[in-house]
């Protein structure tokens, strides 16, 4: 497309003018020539099909109907006039009414004269009407037959107030494509569109807007989607080979004492097949003297902290030091004492540096790591600090890393330079659909096999009414000196959600469970670092046994003697989140129990969800359900973003097209990786028209 003329203000197009044009750039963000070609319709109707009256469906919105006017009269309701005709055909009646602009409807319209009337249907009981007709003379429809599909808009009441109805967007988009036939340009090559048989781009744009046949629509819409996919896949294949490109990376080509003596004396259990498959992908990367950018994803309980451990001996067999980024305080410390832990037989200094390290201890660690002293540094956003310097850092581990933003993963790289090795790491499985569409240009490993011996916690839910007997089973637990976790959703009662408050259901649990009995912890987001890690501590080091917490606990806490996680008001949570709470506990030896508290009566989504974590313990087929029922956007906390907007394509149901834009982008940067051939240049020019227009998606990683 010609880019001048499309970034064009839509104020210029012949029907909208200087107010509309405000209108419609206020209502539905549209501002240019190119966002009104882009503005699809979101469903389609078949205007070749007629209802009789008395067959028509409550479950469809727009019908078109065949018959006559019985009669016209105004009326009054409420102070405000409108307009009343009883329409009827050899099977029953239907009301058509107008609220505004009747005088020509009473002017025009003859009682014995035939009429095609289209327009929404609406019930009040089961008398039908509906309200502002598309109404036309049956000779008149005969002779100007409107295409069969007809395109539904979004709009507001406020557009629909000032005239920008269905009518007036099919006219205008009809009269600007056919005035800029010319300005819209191939942007794929013909190999391309041979290969996947796609039709050309204005064919796509005229029949997504406006279709000839189901068949032409079906075309435009897989055109189109692919197009939307195979330029978000280009744009991480162009920036991946762009790093590989200017970074190069450590090259670690030996395994050396450090490894082989974890391998033969300390490592605790034998390694999974996925572990030994990861390692291996690691390794690889390690000695190709490129920059490691990879995002490891495992189920909570797979081991992924091993693997990180390994990779870590390897960079300190290789002369580099490493460091773990970990979110909270609490989780850094976990870190610390496992790794200090699992090394102990080693020569290896470990230190951790978080905010509550006094500043003279944290002056002997800026001293060591300066040095070369300390090998592997633990630690949370206090590792970003300016002041932190290594003396040859080579490998980087970010642990949860979605709590961190690019900013601060950023910071990391600037540690050494050429940048270290970077390994993302996250304990809630991505679908691979979703994995394409936002780490695109990260290597992704994933873990699946979980250790042998982990017992699988067992799961149930149990409505409120029944909160006797759970609570019953809680002492039972605590008789046998396990602990409980006790999650609600929220610590303010919302105005609009029936939320479980977090201070009633302590208070609440205090008093079934008093002191000096049982002690109780409470940890929640407006606490204070200190506090939260206080509470934190003493459960963990069983002087209370039960905690009752906000979803704080979700990621990393590691307390083996805990066996039972509460959730309250279970409907509330994303099948993820639900999993990640599950996997806090079922880390010791003992049985554990996950229990799904709920209202008595769940939307039929809420009872989907509790269903399939009680029938479900795998989180990577959770997460492809959790993917289909909440979406892209809201399962990763990227819904007000911008991040996986797609105007067409959805990765959900497009997963086909979307693997084959991959492999096409892919395929196309192996044979052209600077698209210099002629045959690519429409994509070339695409991508240097679209450069303004921030992908956000493109930087997420």
């Amino acid at each position: 497309m010609n880019s001048d003329i499309l970034n064009q203000s839509i104020e210029f197009i012949k029907g909208i003018g200087p107010s509309r044009s405000k209108l419609l750039s206020e209502e539905l963000n549209l501002k240019t020539i190119k966002d009104l070609i882009d503005f699809y319709p979101y469903r389609y109707i078949d205007r070749s099909r007629f209802f009789k009256i008395n067959e028509l469906p409550r479950n469809q919105s727009e019908v078109q109907i065949v018959g006559k006017i019985q009669s016209v009269k105004r009326s009054k309701v409420r102070f405000r006039e409108r307009l009343n005709c009883e329409f009827y055909d050899s099977t029953g009646k239907i009301d058509l009414i107008w609220y505004r602009g009747f005088n020509w409807v009473e002017e025009s319209i003859k009682t014995n004269e035939e009429y095609v009337i289209y327009g929404k249907l609406s019930w009040f009981g089961s008398k039908p009407s509906i309200a502002h007709p598309e109404i036309k003379t049956k000779s008149s429809f005969n002779r100007n037959i409107p295409r069969r599909l007809h395109g539904i808009y979004s709009s507001t009441e406020k557009l629909v107030n000032e005239g920008v109805t269905q009518k007036y967007f099919v006219k205008i988009i009809y009269n600007l494509l056919n005035s800029i036939q010319n300005q819209i340009k191939e942007n794929l090559s013909s190999s391309i569109l041979n290969e996947y048989n796609l039709i050309d781009r204005y064919k796509a744009i005229i029949n997504i807007h406006l279709p000839e046949s189901q068949e032409l629509l079906s075309q435009s819409s897989k055109r189109l989607k692919f197009e939307e996919l195979f330029f978000n896949q280009l744009g991480f294949q162009l920036t991946k080979n762009e790093r590989i490109q200017k970074l190069n990376g450590f090259k670690f080509e030996k395994v050396g004492d450090n490894l082989n003596q974890f391998y033969k004396n300390s490592l605790p259990f034998e390694l999974t097949g996925d572990q030994k498959k990861v390692i291996k992908e690691i390794r690889n990367d390690f000695r190709d003297g490129k920059q490691m950018n990879r995002l490891l994803q495992g189920d909570v309980g797979s081991g992924k902290t091993i693997v990180s451990i390994m990779i870590m001996l390897i960079a300190i067999d290789n002369n580099f030091q490493s460091c773990i980024l970990a979110p909270t305080e609490i989780l850094a410390n976990q870190h610390f004492k496992s790794i200090k832990e699992l090394l102990s037989g080693l020569d290896i200094k470990i230190d951790l540096l978080t905010g509550s390290v006094k500043t003279k201890d944290r002056k002997v660690i800026h001293e060591d790591l300066l040095s070369g002293k300390t090998n592997i540094l633990v630690g949370t956003h206090a590792i970003l600090e300016d002041i932190v310097k290594f003396k040859n850092l080579g490998l980087s581990i970010v642990d949860e890393q979605h709590r961190f933003g690019v900013a601060q993963r950023a910071k990391l790289w600037k540690k050494n330079s050429p940048p270290p090795h970077v390994l993302v790491m996250t304990a809630t499985p991505i679908p691979r659909t979703l994995a394409m569409s936002l780490y695109g240009d990260l290597d992704i490993s994933s873990i699946k096999e979980l250790p042998p011996g982990r017992i699988t916690t067992k799961t149930v839910h149990k409505y409120d009414k029944n909160r006797l007997s759970v609570f019953k089973f809680l002492r039972e637990q605590i008789k046998k000196g396990r602990q409980i976790y006790l999650v609600y959703p929220l610590i303010n009662e919302s105005e609009k959600l029936d939320y479980k408050d977090l201070m009633d259901g302590y208070e609440s649990i205090v008093r079934e469970f008093p002191r000096p009995d049982f002690q109780v912890s409470i940890v929640h987001g407006k606490m204070s670092s200190k506090d939260k890690d206080y509470e934190m501590g003493r459960f963990i080091n069983k002087e209370t046994q039960i905690l009752v917490s906000t979803t704080v606990i979700e990621v990393g806490v590691n307390v083996p003697n805990a066996s039972v996680m509460v959730i309250e008001s279970a409907e509330r949570f994303g099948l993820s989140q639900l999993h990640q709470l599950r996997g806090r506990v079922g880390r010791g030896n003992e049985e554990s129990y996950c229990i799904l508290m709920t209202k008595d009566n769940l939307s039929e989504d809420s009872k989907i969800r509790v269903d399939t974590m009680v029938k479900v313990s795998d989180g990577f087929k959770l997460a492809e359900v959790d993917l289909k029922l909440r979406g892209p956007g809201d399962m990763m906390g990227t819904k007000q973003s911008g991040v996986l907007k797609f105007k067409l394509a959805d990765i959900i149901y497009d997963s086909e097209i979307l693997n084959n834009a991959r492999k096409c982008a892919y395929k196309l940067l192996e044979s052209d990786p600077r698209l210099t051939k002629k045959e690519n240049y429409p994509i070339r020019h695409e991508i240097s028209s679209s450069s303004n227009s921030k992908n956000l998606w493109r930087y997420i990683s």
